[in-house]
């Protein structure tokens, strides 16, 4: 079918700048006028196919038919491009150059994201003003892809009807306008390309910051594991504490024994000795006083030291308490001060055991001795210790200053305790028998007292021997006195040598030698100087009395003196005395 002729040639309309939709606005309002100063008007999408972002759209010429005038068919549908890809109009059929009516468009194909979009030419059926076939569809350009405008179909030459034209392409992008709320706002240009977006490269961390906060880690973490270590370790210990741990505590134990001792032990020899024991309270006169005795025999008669009796005077009482806890009255049976022993007597009293006495001349220094007593009225108190020396010569009283209440003791020294309270108790051998009565002790200030001072022992205690205690009770039980031997000389106390020397006259105004007496008889003169006594020496006049009293009246003693610095050797027999 031969194409029609173009009429009068006239050449297609030049493609015009499209219209905004809306007239500008007088007043500059928003969204079409000035933008505000709140916000900028919102953006007016164009009417035609949006091409790709910072793509520009060609217009596509006219069709031939609308040369002739005739009906116009209707445009296909615009493809949408890829985004960023350009939009080419494709060219009109020939069938509109005919006038005839123009078939419907096919749909758009879409292309493929960026590949241009090409618009295939006009069917020849439209030269001819035939009904024109429906346009197949547009294949869709891939993304990217700008697509090519179609050219135009020859039917708008003759006039005929022509299609109404797509809108032409957007106007290229100016220059951006000043910046600024009031800059000229145009909602059809095309937008400014935008750099894609760039990841940051990721930053490196300090190698020596994340070492210190690990170890800040650490250290936290071990802090708290300690805290709550702690915290709980305490509780539990508490706990334990207050309930005695998990379970019952039962610590190991030995298993009950015999109560039985070695009779020669200091237990053996406590349990023998302990019930003969008794402790004294004595008082009257305004005074009062502790003590301690051991049962003689079994008629109630007690030993104890002349000390301890001594307050109770003629009126006073005397209350023995036995080791069972039992107490019973006592009277005094006699006393002397001389040698600081004395006997009391409770009545109405069975069962009494009185303690075996031993011989205090077998004693031997380093023999283990044992003392018990009532120190500081503690009744039954048991000490131990060993013989410290023999024969120590000791004076103790004196404190009614005439020297009537003077103790002159030949002693024991015990390094056993003994203290104020003890006087009185026995003191006892290895095997339990009485050697001594414990009386006196060396207090710290130097003193030597029967109470001590009330300062307690220093390990230098002085005890009776039981030969002369034996002896002296005895006589205080049969004649409720003691005899003394005497030799029947004065002594000069004042004499400051080695020796006892005798006095140059009597106490008494009378001779210093008793006329007839043992001393007189074996020819001792005032102003001798007498140095031994049975071969042992003597230093001064007490050691010569404590000597003596150490021997029984009737006793021979063979004395070494000096005369006019002679030295001769004396014997005598030993007078008795009923006074000091």
């Amino acid at each position: 079918m031969p194409a029609p002729a173009v009429a009068h040639g006239t050449p297609p309309p030049a493609a015009e700048q499209p219209k905004p939709l809306h007239d500008p606005d007088p007043y500059s309002t928003p969204p079409y006028g000035e933008p505000g100063p709140w916000a900028p008007a919102p953006p007016v999408q164009h009417p035609a196919a949006t091409p790709a972002h910072g793509v520009p759209m060609s217009t596509p010429p006219a069709a031939p038919e609308a040369v002739a005038g005739l009906g116009a068919p209707p445009a296909a549908p615009a493809a949408t491009p890829a985004h960023g890809v350009p939009m080419s109009t494709p060219p009109a059929a020939p069938e509109a150059v005919a006038g005839l009516g123009a078939p419907p468009a096919s749909p758009a194909a879409t292309p493929a994201h960026g590949v241009p979009i090409s618009t295939p030419p006009a069917a020849p059926e439209a030269v001819a003003g035939l009904g024109a076939p429906p346009a197949s569809p547009a294949a869709t350009p891939a993304h990217g892809v700008p697509m090519s405008a179609s050219p135009v179909a020859p039917e708008a030459v003759a006039g005929l009807g022509a299609p109404p034209a797509s809108p032409g392409p957007a106007p290229a992008p100016q220059d951006a306008p000043a910046a600024g709320p009031w800059a000229r706002y145009d909602p059809w240009a095309a937008p400014a390309a935008v750099a894609p977006l760039q990841q940051a490269d990721p930053v490196e961390e300090d190698l020596k910051r994340r070492r210190g906060r690990r170890r800040r880690a650490l250290v936290g973490g071990a802090l708290v594991i300690a805290l709550v270590s702690g915290v709980g370790g305490g509780v539990v210990g508490v706990q334990l504490e207050r309930n005695g741990g998990i379970g019952a505590v039962e610590l190991p134990q030995a298993g009950v024994e015999a109560p039985d001792r070695d009779p020669d032990s200091v237990a053996g020899i406590a349990a023998q000795a302990l019930p003969s024991v008794v402790t004294l309270h004595v008082s009257g006169g305004g005074k009062a006083g502790t003590g301690t005795g051991f049962v003689l025999d079994d008629r109630g008669h007690i030993l104890t030291n002349d000390h301890v009796v001594e307050p109770a005077g003629k009126n006073g009482d005397i209350t023995v308490t036995f080791h069972s806890g039992d107490t019973a009255e006592a009277t005094v049976v006699g006393r002397d001060s001389g040698y600081d022993l004395a006997v009391v007597r409770v009545k109405g009293v069975r069962g009494l055991t009185p303690l075996p006495l031993g011989n205090s001349d077998n004693v031997q220094v380093g023999d283990p001795v044992v003392a018990i007593g009532a120190p500081f009225d503690l009744a039954g108190t048991v000490t131990s210790g060993i013989i410290s020396a023999r024969e120590r010569p000791i004076t103790a009283g004196g404190e009614n200053g005439d020297g009537s209440d003077v103790s002159y003791v030949d002693a024991l020294q015990t390094d056993a305790p003994i203290n104020p309270g003890n006087s009185g108790g026995p003191l006892l051998d290895g095997k339990g028998r009485v050697v001594g009565i414990n009386s006196a002790i060396r207090s710290a200030d130097g003193g030597l007292d029967p109470e001590g001072g009330q300062s307690g022992s220093i390990g230098l205690g002085f005890a009776i021997p039981i030969n002369q205690g034996k002896r002296v009770a005895e006589e205080l039980i049969e004649h409720g006195k003691a005899t003394h031997p005497v030799i029947g000389i004065t002594l000069d106390m004042e004499y400051g040598g080695d020796g006892a020397r005798v006095a140059a006259e009597g106490s008494d105004g009378g001779p210093p030698v008793s006329t007839g007496g043992p001393g007189a008889k074996a020819g001792i003169r005032p102003g001798d100087v007498i140095t031994e006594v049975d071969g042992r020496p003597v230093h001064s006049g007490e050691e010569l009395i404590v000597k003596t009293r150490a021997h029984r009246p009737g006793d021979r003693l063979e004395l070494t003196l000096e005369r006019n610095g002679e030295e001769r050797t004396v014997s005598l027999v030993l007078g008795s005395s009923d006074g000091d």
